[in-house]
């Protein structure tokens, strides 16, 4: 994990209507039949997103004279407009461009098909229907079919078995014992994760051990297996090592692997040389490797510290989204199952769009860190670290660097890691959500008992909460 500092850069992030990031809280999308844009205003009246949408609507219908009671479907996203919100409407003289950069742009599709693109303020007060519907991010996001820098002399993927089948959900664990194994089963855990620290010539006993534990008690196994940053300096064959290591553990049958942990910042990967297409020339090796021994395991991608951090010391640290998207111009979509994501700063409920106290940036909310992952649009995320922190029931303050989560209360962390799950299952998107953490005690200094399910006095009011969501 990696605290935020609260120097940001401005961002763009698409959300499409193949990949419901709010559910029915924020967004319909036409699956099989019309929309009713009054049935979701009773439970959502004062979501941000909501309310952006009545404000387009109505200017829509009083520039038209239509009614948008029922749509097809609508998407939106979020945009940083590099002159004015007006720039869409020709009709606008650029000397009437109002100083409005930074909202949404909502496409919307009436039921006879008409379709508008309307912008509005993040405050909503000011609306621009555009001249023009175009595509998602025109002009402004990341290309997602980059096409690979062939200087990387990456090799052809191995063929094997992608990251199929209905959402699932796990837990962190520092072990297995018996209380443990009851508490994920009472939450819907089939999961469970390890993360393993590789140095170079370290057989695979311990691999062993933790796969075995696991399918013992019936869990499937993720393997977060990450090296040591020291042990990197020739990069080439430190590669080869690396992935002949990873190949070795996939013969031995766990279910999913995470190649590295965090590689965009210095903690988890050598300083100064940090860069998604580097990671990609590892992740590559490691995906054949895993591949070439067992097609069945699943790859995953190293989730990334989620941040916008990067200006404090850009030698030592990478914003994630820019660095995914290094990761995907370098063709790294072709050496995945799933994407590795981590969200584990919130302090507001997974549904919400705003209110964090810090700031907006998107790392804060679930939906918006989801959205992260659309640099990759073809494939599924893998939430590897979700959690979220409560200092409730320890006789310590929370450590000083989290204090930003001193206001969180341990039924909120029950609640909002049910709803995580909720919408987690509910995306279309997410095959698989680790919770961080099940059962890790660890307070002073780095708060790992915070994030835990299973609190000092023995309790998990979490396992109630997610059983609820998981066992239906």
């Amino acid at each position: 994990m990696l605290k935020n500092t609260g120097l940001r850069n401005w961002y763009v992030i698409s959300l499409s209507a193949v990949v419901v990031l709010f559910v029915a809280l924020l967004m319909s999308v036409n699956i099989g039949g019309m929309v009713s844009a009054q049935d979701d205003a009773e439970p959502t009246p004062n979501d941000p997103v909501w309310r952006a949408f009545n404000a387009v609507r109505d200017a829509v219908e009083e520039e038209f004279s239509t009614d948008l009671t029922y749509v097809q479907s609508y998407t939106y996203e979020q945009n940083v407009w590099e002159d004015s919100i007006d720039t869409c409407d020709s009709d606008i003289l650029e000397n009437d461009w109002r100083e409005y950069y930074t909202g949404w742009t909502f496409r919307i599709t009436a039921l006879g098909g008409a379709q508008y693109q309307i912008r509005v303020s993040f405050d909503l007060d000011a609306v621009t229907i555009c001249d023009e519907v175009t595509a998602f991010g025109s002009g402004t996001a990341p290309d997602p079919e980059a096409t690979p820098d062939p200087s990387l002399n990456l090799p052809a993927p191995v063929a094997g078995s992608g990251a199929v089948g209905d959402f699932e959900l796990g837990g962190h664990v520092l072990g297995l014992g018996a209380d443990t194994v009851t508490a994920m089963r009472s939450a819907g855990m089939n999961w469970a994760k390890k993360q393993l620290r590789f140095n170079v010539g370290d057989g695979t006993g311990l691999a062993q051990s933790l796969i075995s534990d696991a399918q013992s008690n019936g869990f499937n196994i993720l393997l977060g297996i990450v090296g040591q940053p020291t042990q990197m300096g020739d990069f080439d064959s430190y590669v080869e090592q690396y992935a002949a290591y990873v190949g070795q553990v996939a013969a031995l049958g766990p279910t999913a692997i995470e190649v590295w942990n965090e590689p965009n910042i210095a903690r988890e990967w050598p300083q100064g040389t940090i860069s998604g297409a580097r990671y990609t020339r590892l992740l590559a090796a490691a995906y054949n490797a895993i591949k070439s021994a067992n097609p069945n395991v699943i790859v995953i991608s190293g989730a990334p510290a989620p941040t916008g951090a990067e200006a404090v010391d850009p030698s030592s640290i990478m914003n994630d989204d820019r660095f995914m998207q290094q990761m995907a111009d370098a063709g790294a979509a072709n050496y995945m199952d799933c994407v590795g994501l981590h969200y584990n700063e919130g302090v507001v409920s997974p549904g919400s769009s705003s209110g964090d106290p810090r700031d907006d940036y998107p790392t804060r909310y679930f939906g918006t860190m989801l959205a992260r992952a659309n640099v990759f649009p073809s494939l599924p995320v893998c939430f590897t670290e979700l959690g979220f922190l409560t200092g409730e029931g320890f006789a310590e303050p929370l450590p000083s660097a989290f204090a930003w989560a001193g206001d969180v209360t341990l039924a909120q962390h029950a609640a909002w890691l049910a709803e995580a799950a909720s919408l987690s299952a509910n995306s279309g998107r997410v095959r698989l959500m680790i919770i961080w953490n099940v059962n890790f005690e660890q307070f002073a200094g780095d708060p790992m008992g915070g994030y835990a399910m299973i609190r000092p006095d023995g309790s998990c009011p979490a396992c109630s909460t997610l059983g609820t969501v998981m066992n239906g």
